[in-house]
């Protein structure tokens, strides 16, 4: 797709994945230090996937005896609501599928975390007044623009943890609160 040759994409992987053996355990030590409450749920960094790698390990150990008592029942159930979903979506036609929300988006926030599902609000409304001004530009640099910009989010937490360990403080914050814990602070 992109026309550039094997060689130079096997010396990009070959790179990359160097890069990331020592990159990475730099990260994880700045995050670290600068964060004393990493890891812990409800704090700035709850580590989702340790969680859930956690939790795919009890399984495999214990089977399905270690899920909660009608968590296969759900699962059943939701799988039939999905394969429902996208074969409406596959059976009504562009024009109606546009429509039908696609159940892979809708469980990404569960996977990641809610945090990214307010990304991908915001972008998914840029991309669609963008597409209303210019749909042949948004069909041909739409996805670089998103994945820029889930990578820019992405990307920021390093600098971010940086000024943490500095000591420097935001000159503002923003907090959504719920209308009692906003009363009670």
């Amino acid at each position: 797709m992109t026309l550039a040759s094997l060689r130079s994409m096997f010396m990009s992987q070959v790179i990359g994945t160097s890069m990331g053996c020592v990159i990475s355990p730099c990260v994880f030590w700045l995050f670290y230090m600068a964060f004393h409450d990493i890891g812990i749920t409800g704090t700035q960094y709850p580590a989702p996937y340790a969680l859930v790698h956690r939790n795919m390990a009890i399984l495999g150990v214990e089977g399905f005896s270690a899920l909660p008592k009608h968590c296969l029942t759900l699962r059943y159930a939701f799988f039939i609501i999905v394969v429902v979903i996208n074969a409406i979506r596959d059976t009504a036609g562009k024009q109606r599928a546009k429509f039908i929300p696609i159940p892979m988006a809708m469980a990404i926030p569960f996977y990641i975390g809610s945090y990214f599902a307010i990304d991908m609000c915001v972008g998914s409304f840029i991309l669609f007044v963008w597409q209303k001004i210019n749909k042949k530009k948004t069909n041909a640099f739409g996805p670089a623009v998103v994945s820029g910009l889930i990578c820019g989010d992405v990307i920021w937490t390093l600098p971010s943890s940086i000024l943490v360990l500095a000591g420097v403080n935001p000159p503002i914050c923003i907090k959504f609160l719920s209308r009692t814990a906003n009363a009670k602070g």
